[in-house]
């Protein structure tokens, strides 16, 4: 039976550097942020993409999803890998890297006014809506909603079915939304 010598100098544990104050590298508190955003996302797409080579075929992955913070921010990126799990990490890093922060009626959480967008062959209606009503929309366009922290909003997909280009486009949107000031009367704004 082997027992260890716990009066033995041990020089592995003496040549580390001495060690001072908190030694976390990626501290946060000396830029003023204490925390970083919870983001969540929301998958749109995952395809199986085949290459033909020479050898064989070669598998990939591409993913679209959407990242938010459900409080006004929101973002989309596609990402691709040799597996779904790579792909979706891609994404979700660009995803958040392309956060951009929408014009909301913060009293009502829905949208200051009306917008239509146009991206290839899907065009989007996004209408502001009483409180109560909630996310009256479907598929990509509903997702895209619930993601940037709109709670009550009618939306119509006008064109094209592509789930893709319908989330492009509601994106398109919702960039448009201007800030409107109390007691004036909003203009529509078109693509």
């Amino acid at each position: 039976m082997f027992m260890e010598n716990n009066n033995r100098p041990d020089n592995r544990n003496n040549n580390r550097r001495p060690q001072h104050g908190n030694n976390n590298r990626n501290n946060n508190n000396r830029n003023g942020h204490n925390q970083e955003e919870k983001l969540f996302s929301e998958l749109i797409a995952l395809r199986r993409v085949a290459k033909a080579t020479a050898g064989a075929k070669r598998l990939r992955f591409s993913v679209v999803l959407i990242a938010g913070d459900k409080k006004g921010k929101v973002g989309i990126a596609m990402g691709k890998g040799s597996d779904p799990q790579e792909a979706m990490q891609k994404a979700m890093k660009k995803a958040s890297s392309k956060l951009f922060t929408l014009q909301l009626d913060q009293e009502k959480k829905t949208l200051t006014h009306r917008v239509e967008a146009r991206y290839k062959a899907s065009s989007v209606l996004i209408k502001p809506a009483p409180v109560g009503t909630g996310v009256v929309a479907g598929g990509a366009i509903r997702k895209v909603l619930e993601i940037a922290g709109v709670e009550n909003v009618v939306a119509k997909r006008l064109g094209a079915s592509n789930s893709l280009t319908n989330a492009y486009c509601t994106i398109l949107a919702l960039s448009k939304l201007k800030t409107v000031k109390r007691g004036s009367k909003p203009q529509k704004v078109s693509a």
